[in-house]
């Protein structure tokens, strides 16, 4: 018989209270990094110069506190991505929020809003839905940059297929025009 060098340790043989102890940990470090983010910078004028104030970039709407168009019965929707960009060319950012019902089993299927604020108000609503749910996709690879929206979107072959393991995948675009968002990349599905 052989023995091993090393001994054996305790950690090789999970049990509950480790992937209890290790949810906690994990839930730890995210409650405390909004609190242990790194201050401001500041950078000192050169002397003999005048500092003008800049006009200040309006902030873009958060998705805190909006009631999404998303049918969840006792879940509440999750945002599970954001990103903020001009898409009207107004000089106002826009928000665009990719949301799901919080289901603890399988993938709940994703939704993609954009949202803005009225003028004067600091409350921010819903203006268009680019992804419903009902369509069931998924969102992967969920960028906006130049005034565009892309994403790739994972969906199904059939209402057969599980929604754990989606079938098919697809690239989308949205662009603002004529006073609406157009898909101007059509979704070329293929097998995953």
């Amino acid at each position: 018989m052989q023995h091993s060098a090393v001994p054996e340790l305790a950690h090789t043989h999970t049990r509950p209270i480790h992937w209890v102890a290790t949810a906690a940990a994990v839930a730890g470090v995210v409650a405390l990094s909004p609190v242990l983010q790194p201050g401001s910078a500041t950078a000192a004028q050169p002397s003999g110069t005048r500092a003008q104030s800049a006009p200040a970039a309006a902030a873009p709407p958060t998705t805190t506190g909006v009631t999404f168009p998303l049918q969840c019965g006792p879940l509440k929707a999750v945002v599970a991505k954001q990103a903020s960009g001009d898409l009207d060319h107004d000089g106002l950012p826009e928000t665009v929020a990719v949301v799901h019902c919080d289901g603890s089993m399988g993938t709940p299927p994703d939704a993609v809003y954009v949202l803005t604020r009225a003028a004067g108000t600091t409350a921010s609503r819903v203006v268009a839905t680019l992804v419903d749910p009902k369509d069931r996709y998924t969102v992967t690879d969920f960028t906006v940059r130049a005034g565009a929206v892309t994403a790739t979107l994972l969906g199904y072959s059939s209402p057969a297929v599980p929604n754990c393991c989606p079938d098919l995948k697809g690239g989308a675009k949205w662009q603002w025009k004529n006073g609406a968002f157009i898909r101007s990349t059509p979704s070329q599905a293929r097998g995953i």
